[in-house]
């Protein structure tokens, strides 16, 4: 499965996360190390929902994401474009709604805030995905992106490029449900912009006040934006 193949028809993508949903969970706990609890702990504090106020969690996969937001008492919707992965997730008695983030199935102004852990890579329009998050959100609501990004120093940059990415697929075999899968992630990580040029597309797609950090040497990086007024 190659990423010129999923470029050209995003339900492959969907085919891709159904056929990875039934161990997606553990996969990534295992390929992360563990580290994919600090990234979700880390884009909850960022997002800091409060009880009361409703939030999107898109590209939510099986829900694990949103059951830690919810544990701010806000209310929280996972929404997907995998029916596998919301089916895979439906034990944890969440809202979940299948959608497309391009076109979502929501009012203007919905949501307090969005939140998008590793998916927004997976879009085929970014631009027009980061557009429609702002649609959904009302002014003054506010964004959060956790994606895999550009380690800003060489020898770890080199290290994780040249060695983990790599390692993916390999290891992926021993755990995932679908380990081919894992070829298109890797490569879709190799291919996104840094954090600075990412930063500059949040901010050309409706959003202001963007600012983002590193997490983990900037393997994966938080950013964070707010609709104007």
């Amino acid at each position: 499965m190659s990423r010129a193949d999923l470029d050209r028809d995003p339900r492959a993508v969907a085919a891709m996360f159904d056929d990875v949903a039934r161990r997606y969970d553990l996969t990534n706990t295992v390929l992360s190390l563990g580290l994919d609890r600090h990234w979700r702990e880390a884009t909850r504090r960022a997002l800091a929902p409060v009880e009361g106020e409703r939030i999107l969690d898109l590209a939510a996969g099986t829900g694990v994401s949103t059951a830690e937001f919810a544990r701010s008492g806000a209310m929280c919707v996972a929404a997907d474009f995998s029916l596998g992965m919301l089916s895979a997730g439906r034990s944890r008695r969440l809202p979940m709604v299948a959608a497309d983030a391009l076109r979502l199935p929501f009012p203007d102004g919905t949501f307090d805030g969005v939140a998008m852990l590793f998916g927004l890579r997976n879009l085929a329009d970014t631009r027009a995905g980061l557009r429609e998050m702002a649609r959904v959100v009302r002014p003054g609501g506010r964004l959060v992106i956790c994606e895999f990004s550009t380690p800003p120093r060489q020898p770890l940059r080199a290290l994780y490029r040249g060695l983990a990415l790599r390692a993916v697929p390999p290891v992926a075999r021993t755990v995932a449900s679908s380990p081919e899968a894992y070829v298109y992630l890797a490569e879709s990580i190799l291919a996104w912009p840094e954090q600075r040029r990412l930063a500059g597309v949040i901010a050309e797609s409706g959003w202001s006040r963007v600012a983002w950090r590193d997490l983990t040497g900037g393997i994966v990086a938080l950013h964070r934006a707010v609709k104007p007024h």
